[in-house]
């Protein structure tokens, strides 16, 4: 009977049919009754279902055929739409203009240019985006969300507008295709075989699905994702496949053999690699040197690592006053360099003048990796306060990772009787640290790892639950207002103080 309450009557087109109550405990049900449950029971398995589900002809819904992604550096392609085929007038020709402006700052202060907000002018584009923009302006935007270090955020926006441009029948310059490669592999801080097979996926749609030619630069960064990987088997493949095509070795497989060759610990491939790179005419600079005193360090052979910034410490003195290079001028010198390699091969006379160009002075990514050796990894106190004293002395300018490096040191080697990383030491670190953050030095900055680093160095150098507050207190002031999420920071804060016993 369905339930009712007293004196109501129900209509008819209300009453339902009774239910068969499967009876007796849980302990004593039997398959059939459990079955009876759900009823009605066709004779397909659960794998015809799958079976069904992945075949889409089956299903009555094929994939539309494209747009597939198109690469293509001919004219006709690279120009369209130019500024009269664009769809779009009145409100969405002030929304480009804006956009214009945008990428025109980005070109002339590259150190004000904010990729985020450009981005965000894009985005306010009716749809489909790609046919407002000229092909002109498409490729310089493309150009400026090349961002560095590469991240996440960087990542999803350069994806986004490759998406853009595919489903608009539009094409993307090889080099477009090629960042979107790196983009896959390098948004992380270190590539495990995640980003490689994200890399090895693109590489094969490039190649199968767009019929498109991989470059020297596209096995470069393959090259380079394996080898970082660790995946040596498929780097040194890609290295016979390299020679195989007879593909010209440029300037960054130069650098990436080399580094090769100090992830396998083999100091006499590095010195091999960098004797090619010698040999076949590039420019040799300060990064080629750097390169080659990591690989060297990795290979334990710190002693001539160490003979190696020495020399670079004596050019010195005939260099320039050293100033800081954001990574679009870290760009124009190395196509600088790479001109000088070429003009240095058709002209062998000019070859000495022109690498007398080329500085060899030791950089802030020299002493990045002199000093996360020897305070990260050796511990060697007196090793790193000498090299930080010589970046003062040749103007180089501090720069976050540093700090973040003497953190993580003081975290590895403090705490104990008898350590040089004491306390005492870390306090006026900590105290360096925030007058320079104060000062708004540039490449000084303050988030989620930097916090958690300097909270555990703190922990256990004076394990004080009261001090590490009092730190956290210090850096929660700073990080306000910013792009820092406080609440990684407090939970940071709270993972730390559980650490304390």
């Amino acid at each position: 009977m369905t339930p009712r309450r007293p004196g109501l009557k129900v209509p008819s087109y209300f009453t339902f049919s009774a239910t068969r109550c499967v009876s007796g405990s849980p302990k004593t049900r039997t398959k059939e009754e459990l079955l009876d449950i759900v009823g009605h029971y066709d004779d397909e398995s659960a794998e015809d279902h799958f079976e069904f589900l992945r075949d889409i002809y089956r299903r009555g819904y094929p994939p539309p055929n494209g747009p597939n992604v198109t690469v293509s550096d001919a004219p006709s392609d690279v120009l369209y739409p130019s500024p009269y085929q664009t769809m779009g007038r009145g409100l969405e020709t002030a929304k480009v203009q804006k956009l214009r402006e945008s990428l025109y700052i980005a070109r002339v202060k590259p150190e004000i240019f904010d990729p985020q907000a450009a981005y965000d002018i894009y985005l306010s584009l009716p749809e489909p985006r790609m046919l407002y923009i000229s092909g002109k302006l498409r490729h310089i935007l493309m150009s400026q969300m090349v961002q560095r270090p590469k991240n996440y955020k960087g990542m999803l926006r350069y994806f986004s507008l490759v998406s853009d441009i595919k489903e608009c029948g539009l094409s993307l310059l090889t080099s477009e295709w090629n960042t979107a490669i790196s983009y896959a592999s390098r948004y992380v801080g270190s590539v495990t075989e995640s980003e490689t097979e994200a890399a090895l996926k693109l590489w094969k749609e490039m190649s199968n699905v767009a019929g498109i030619k991989a470059t020297d630069v596209t096995f470069n960064i393959m090259f380079d994702v394996a080898s970082k990987s660790g995946n040596f088997a498929l780097a040194e493949m890609i290295y016979k496949e390299m020679i195989g095509r007879g593909l010209t070795f440029n300037r960054y497989h130069h650098v990436s053999l080399i580094h090769f060759f100090g992830l396998k610990m083999d100091s006499g491939g590095v010195r091999a690699a960098y004797r090619e790179m010698v040999e076949t005419g590039e420019m040799i600079d300060s990064t080629v040197l750097n390169s080659v005193i990591s690989a060297l360090l990795r290979c334990g052979e710190e002693g001539d690592a160490e003979r190696i910034y020495d020399k670079m410490k004596c050019t010195h003195p005939a260099a320039p006053i050293m100033t800081h290079r954001t990574y679009f001028k870290e760009r124009v010198v190395t196509k600088v360099l790479m001109m000088f390699a070429e003009i240095g091969r058709r002209n062998k006379p000019l070859r000495p003048v022109l690498q007398a160009q080329s500085s060899i002075t030791p950089t802030l990514q020299t002493y990045r990796i002199l000093i996360n050796h020897y305070a990260h990894k050796v511990g060697d106190l007196q090793r790193v306060t000498k090299y930080l004293d010589e970046m003062q002395h040749f103007d180089v300018p501090l720069h976050g990772a540093i700090f973040l490096t003497l953190f993580k040191a003081f975290h590895e080697h403090g705490g104990f009787l008898g350590t040089e990383w004491t306390a005492e030491r870390l306090d006026h670190v900590f105290a360096s640290f925030l007058s320079h953050y104060d000062r708004l030095d540039q490449g000084l900055y303050i988030n989620k790892w930097m916090a958690m680093w300097i909270l555990k160095a703190f922990a256990r150098s004076f394990r004080s639950k009261e001090k590490v507050v009092d730190v956290f207190i210090e850096i929660k002031i700073r990080a306000q207002g910013g792009d820092v999420d406080i609440d990684e920071i407090e939970h940071v804060l709270h993972k730390t103080l559980k650490s304390i016993s």
